[in-house]
């Protein structure tokens, strides 16, 4: 067990009206896995892992930047959620077909990562990457 101080998991909470679909999506779907599930005398509530979290914060140049490159328009609010996959032009159709409206397909990034944009269920607006390696002239 690591005693050490300081954060050790970052946990995004979203309150969604229609919280089966949301599980169903990112579960099912997405492929996010139960870590844990309660219920309360209020409601339910599903951890799902996601991987390796990290914190990305970028200034409102760089989000515009961000948003040309991948959707050719600002589109996102102050939070984007974003996944690193495996083959991301597979589950842009996957999540398609499964209720998420694409805003932007797989697109080639200047920092070679083929990246899509999606409205998701629950309200969020997620960017689908796969990392595609070291551009050839850096």
């Amino acid at each position: 067990m690591d005693d050490s101080p300081g954060v050790r998991e970052l946990r995004l909470v979203v309150t969604t009206p229609d919280y089966d679909e949301a599980v169903r999506f990112y579960r099912d779907v997405l492929g996010l896995t139960k870590r844990a599930a309660y219920t309360s005398p209020g409601g339910r509530v599903t951890i799902l892992a996601a991987g390796r979290a990290t914190l990305e914060l970028t200034d409102p140049g760089n989000a515009a930047f961000i948003d040309e490159v991948e959707v050719g328009r600002r589109v996102a609010g102050h939070i984007r959620v974003a996944f690193e996959v495996a083959d991301s032009r597979a589950m842009t159709e996957a999540l398609e077909t499964a209720g998420a409206a694409v805003i932007a397909g797989p697109t080639l990034t200047p920092w070679n990562s083929l990246n899509s944009r999606l409205e998701a269920p629950a309200g969020l607006q997620l960017t689908l990457f796969t990392e595609l390696g070291t551009p050839s002239d850096a």
